[in-house]
């Protein structure tokens, strides 16, 4: 046994060196695995952040509103508010087309009454302009 013990302590001295070459080179070996690895685990990690995150994060909440039992809220009030924006704006419309066809209508008539008094006042004028120039062609 003591030769055994012997004989393997003579060949732990004869490796030791190597081991310790052995430990340098994987140590060597592992820090450039690192250096290597370092950029391309974080390039990976920016793309599950920006590609795969969102997408499972979507698909997450489209099955959460599947799985809802409270039915989902509409606001109604604001479709109402637009039809009755719609209704107010075509009655609005209406009033001013008949309002603009009343107008015209009155536009004419004053038109017509107008030209009318003035043919009339002009009828005047003359008649009165003869009547002085008689009176005077008599004197």
């Amino acid at each position: 046994m003591g030769r055994m013990k012997a004989q393997a302590m003579r060949a732990g001295d004869r490796l030791a060196p190597m081991a310790g070459q052995a430990r340098q080179v994987a140590s060597s070996r592992l820090e450039d695995a690192r250096h290597w690895a370092a950029p391309r685990l974080e390039e990976a990690a920016h793309r599950v952040e920006e590609e795969f995150a969102p997408r499972v994060s979507e698909m997450l909440t489209r099955a959460a509103k599947r799985v809802d039992p409270t039915p989902a809220r509409t606001r109604r009030w604001p479709v109402a508010v637009l039809m009755t924006g719609i209704a107010l704006g075509a009655m609005g419309y209406m009033f001013y087309r008949r309002n603009a066809q009343q107008w015209t209508d009155q536009m004419k008539d004053s038109a017509a009454d107008a030209s009318r008094w003035v043919s009339e006042k002009a009828d005047r004028a003359a008649d009165q302009a003869s009547s002085v120039a008689d009176e005077a062609s008599k004197k």
